[in-house]
C-alpha cells in the first residue's frame, strides 16, 4: 500500500453565547485541530445595556442603582467605588461609623461572590453538583443578611455619597459572627470537596498558564493577577477606607494557572473574614451621612478616577462634572473585561475541555464586561 498525504483542516467550534459553562452571555469562537486549540475569538456585547450613558441622565443617587447592575455579583464593592468617586468631587468626610460598615460589607459581599466561584468552577471542573450546593447554601445566608441591611437580595441600593441610606439593624454585630462562623465552615467544606480532589487537580495543575509579565501587559487584576505571582492589591497599593489600618494577607499564587487562580480566592476568603472581625472591633456609633451629602448633590466642575479591589480585581470609576446634579461623563473600568483580554493567551495550545475551565478561572461577569 502506498503512504497517502491525509488532509487536515482546521474546524470552528462555536460555544455560546447561551452555554452553562460560558457563565452568562459570552460566546468563544474556537479553532481547533482535533482537540487541540489553534485560535479562540470572543465575543462580547450581548450584555450590553448602555449602563454608563444612563447614569449620565441620572443624578448621583439614582446612579447607584446602575452600579448594582454591572456587578451584580459584587454589588456593594461596584456602588463603593461611585460613591467614593462623587466624593471625591464634593470633598466631603464620610462619618467613621459608616466607613467602618462599609468595609465590613464589602469584605462580606467579597465572599459571596467568591462563593459562587467556587461552586460553579467546581461543576466546570467536572465534580458534579455538590461544590454548587455547598456554595449556594453559604451564599443564600449572606443574600438573606444583605436583605436584612438594604431591603434587597441582589440590587442594594445601601451606600451613598457621603455615607449609607440609612443605620444598620440593632443586631447587626450579632448577626455578621453568625455569617462568619457558617463561612468559616463553608470555604472549610469546599475546601476538603475541592483541593486535593483527583479529579479537579488533574482538571487545573498546569493548564491556562500566564505568567505574572504577560498578565501586567495585558492589564490583568485582582486575584487573576496575583496568581501569577504580582503581590499587588488595591487596598494595599492605595489604601481607602481604613485598610491600611488593617491586618491582612495578600494571597499570591507561584505558577500563574488554573489552580492557582482558584487557590489564590478560597484563601482570600479566609482573609475577608479576618478583615470583617477586625471591623467589628474597631465599628463606633455616630452619624452614618455627612451633614452635607443630606442637601441636593450638585458637585462642582472636574473630574476624578477612584478604583477599588472588587473581587474580580479593578473596579474603577471616571468621572467628569460640569457643576450638574449628574455626571457629566461616566466610564467604568471593568476588571472583568481587562481579565478577559488574556483569554487568547491562555486557551491557544489547550484541549477543547480546558477552554471551560480556563474561562471559568477568570471569573466574569458579564453585566460588568458588557455594561
Amino acid at each position: 500500500m502506498s503512504n497517502k498525504q491525509i488532509e487536515t483542516q482546521e474546524i470552528l467550534v462555536n460555544m455560546g453565547p447561551q452555554h452553562p459553562s460560558t457563565h452568562g452571555v459570552f460566546r468563544m469562537v474556537l479553532s481547533v485541530d482535533g482537540e487541540m486549540i489553534t485560535d479562540v475569538q470572543p465575543y462580547i456585547g450581548y450584555l450590553h445595556r448602555g449602563a454608563e450613558k444612563l447614569c449620565e441622565t441620572m443624578d448621583y443617587r439614582q446612579g447607584i442603582g446602575f452600579m448594582d447592575r454591572t456587578e451584580y455579583l459584587a454589588n456593594f464593592n461596584a456602588e463603593l467605588s461611585y460613591v467614593m468617586a462623587v466624593e471625591r468631587l464634593l470633598d466631603i468626610e464620610v462619618p467613621e461609623r459608616a466607613n467602618w460598615i462599609r468595609m465590613i460589607l464589602v469584605e462580606l459581599n467579597r465572599l459571596s461572590s467568591h462563593f459562587m466561584f467556587v461552586g460553579a468552577f467546581g461543576v466546570d471542573c467536572g465534580v458534579f453538583g455538590t461544590p454548587f450546593l455547598y456554595s449556594f447554601r453559604e451564599r443564600e445566608r449572606l443574600i438573606d443578611f444583605f436583605e436584612e441591611i438594604s431591603g434587597d437580595r441582589m440590587m442594594y441600593a445601601y451606600f451613598r455619597p457621603g455615607g449609607l441610606a440609612w443605620d444598620v439593624p440593632a443586631n447587626f454585630v450579632s448577626r455578621v459572627e453568625e455569617v462568619l462562623s457558617s463561612s468559616e465552615q463553608g470555604i472549610k467544606d469546599m475546601d476538603g470537596l475541592l483541593t486535593n480532589n483527583e479529579i479537579f487537580l488533574s482538571r487545573t495543575k498546569q493548564v491556562g498558564i500566564i505568567d505574572g509579565k504577560a498578565a501586567i501587559d495585558w492589564g490583568m487584576s485582582g486575584p487573576s493577577l496575583r496568581a501569577s505571582g504580582i503581590e499587588y492589591d488595591i487596598r494595599r497599593a492605595e489604601p481607602y477606607l481604613y485598610y491600611n489600618d488593617i491586618d491582612f494577607d495578600v494571597i499570591t499564587g507561584i505558577n500563574g494557572d488554573v489552580f492557582d487562580r482558584y487557590f489564590v480566592r478560597l484563601q482570600e476568603m479566609r482573609q475577608s473574614i479576618n478583615i470583617v472581625r477586625q471591623c467589628l472591633a474597631n465599628l463606633t456609633s455616630g452619624a452614618i451621612l455627612a451633614d452635607a451629602a443630606a442637601r441636593n448633590l450638585r458637585t462642582p466642575p472636574g473630574e476624578v478616577y477612584i478604583r477599588t479591589e472588587a473581587p474580580r480585581g479593578e473596579y474603577g470609576i471616571y468621572l467628569v462634572s460640569n457643576g450638574d446634579n449628574r455626571p457629566y461623563r461616566l466610564k467604568i473600568r471593568s476588571a472583568g473585561f481587562s481579565n478577559l483580554q488574556a483569554l487568547r493567551d491562555m486557551v491557544i495550545g489547550s484541549y477543547i475541555p480546558d477552554a471551560v475551565v480556563i474561562l471559568g478561572s477568570i471569573d466574569i461577569v458579564l453585566g460588568e464586561v458588557d455594561r
